[in-house]
């Protein structure tokens, strides 16, 4: 109940009071009127959202982190009512959203629209809706609002930054022994030719094997002789470290790379370079695979290709470190399965001994550890990473350190850095 309502009622009553104490027939005509207001606002309001529409059209429903989402709102008057004031009101749960406006002598059989621009800060999947239109009487005495549900959903990818060059192992070649091993993938290795499964892409249909079957075949292909790539994140919620963050931005700068910084957050560094080197290697045609254990494990096996990207951003932008195994106990579980040659990018804010053990029980099966490390003291940790830095460097591990607040296109692709040495730790 307003608080116009409540004084509107206390008058009313007031009138009605003195009515039967005096008599008076003024108080009576008094008592009539506020019925009869009442009754007008009432009807007023129940008319003032009849015949409305709203609707939303996105540019896109895939964005990036650090990207303007824009969006456009449209309010209908499907009537000839003239409206005197409508609120639309966005309550969806995307950050930083700043969708709401108010609309006022709407006309009838009129619509109007504006655009709305919200710097995306943070990963996830965020439904855009749902939508409120709020509108009242002349007086505001009896509020209306009228929900319309979600249609569809915004998929933010978690930021990736342009990495220029990152350390392969020593020794180690793009090329290796033929892999025979059956893939989807158009391959310069041909396997064979099998029968045509729905679903098979016209262009693999091998017409010489057709003609001489008298049915579809298609060609089957080997996997290049290329070691595969396996992003590996730590999901572990126990080692990560985060410090508090404003988002408030200034308008102004919206549409520049000055507008969003990255959030003091292991879990937001560690998706977004996992982002950035996957598109890095799959653009070097390398097979990327990605593991991981938050809740439960979530293993996505090694391809190539743009639609293997778009696999990796889906699962990143879903990614949260929320779960109890360390490291160590998913590069132990997964690195009997990884082929030899392969390299695993380890990821981790953890500064314990066991990413050492890690690294080097991936190495005695034959592959090749590359080690990103997450600098927690920076985030708000209260252990320091710098002793883990020096065992990785006396092991000749290629090591990378990054710290919160540094330039992770500079921090990935630093060649001044020798991989491996004390010097990367600087």
């Amino acid at each position: 109940m307003t608080f116009g309502l409540r004084i509107v009622l206390f008058l009313l009553a007031l009138s009605l009071f003195s009515g039967a104490v005096t008599g008076a027939a003024i108080y009576y005509r008094l008592t009539y009127l506020w019925i009869l207001f009442l009754a007008v606002n009432w009807v007023w309001a129940r008319l003032t959202l009849r015949g409305l529409d709203v609707e939303r059209q996105a540019r896109t429903l895939r964005a990036e982190m650090g990207q303007v989402f824009e969006e456009r709102f449209t309010l209908h008057n499907r009537r000839s009512l003239r409206r005197l004031w409508i609120e639309v009101r966005d309550e969806s749960s995307l950050p930083g959203a700043r969708s709401s406006q108010v609309f006022t002598n709407l006309g009838g059989r009129e619509s109007r629209s504006y655009i709305s621009r919200t710097l995306l800060l943070r990963r996830g999947v965020f439904p855009l809706g749902p939508t409120v239109l709020a509108g009242s009487d002349l007086f505001g005495l009896f509020p209306v609002e009228q929900t319309f549900p979600a249609h569809s959903s915004l998929m933010v990818y978690p930021r990736m930054v342009p990495v220029r060059a990152f350390p392969e192992p020593t020794g180690v070649l793009p090329g290796g022994e033929a892999i025979r091993r059956r893939t989807v993938q158009m391959t310069p290795n041909a396997a064979g030719v099998r029968e045509y499964a729905p679903g098979d892409p016209l262009n693999r249909i091998h017409w010489p094997t057709t003609a001489r079957r008298e049915r579809l075949m298609v060609k089957e292909f080997d996997l290049d002789p290329r070691a595969d790539v396996w992003l590996f994140l730590d999901g572990e919620a126990a080692v990560q470290a985060r410090r508090p963050w404003r988002t408030d931005f200034d308008a102004r700068l919206l549409w520049t790379r000055r507008a969003f910084s990255m959030p003091p957050d292991t879990e937001e560094y560690t998706a977004c370079i996992a982002a950035s080197l996957a598109r890095y290697y799959l653009k070097k045609r390398r097979a990327v695979g990605l593991a991981t254990h938050t809740r439960s494990p979530d293993i996505l096996p090694p391809e190539r290709g743009n639609r293997q990207l778009h696999k990796i951003l889906e699962r990143l932008a879903l990614w949260q470190a929320a779960g109890e195994l360390s490291l160590f106990g998913v590069v132990k579980s997964q690195a009997r399965h990884l082929g030899r040659g392969s390299t695993a990018v380890l990821i981790t804010p953890s500064p314990r001994p066991d990413i050492a053990l890690a690294a080097e029980t991936l190495r005695i099966r034959g592959l090749r550890p590359v080690v990103i490390l997450l600098e927690s003291a920076s985030f708000g940790g209260t252990q320091d990473s710098h002793a883990l830095g020096q065992r990785l460097a006396a092991m000749q591990i290629p090591l990378r350190l990054v710290k919160e607040g540094d330039s992770l296109e500079a921090a990935l692709s630093d060649k001044r850095a020798n991989p491996g040495s004390a010097n990367s730790l600087m």
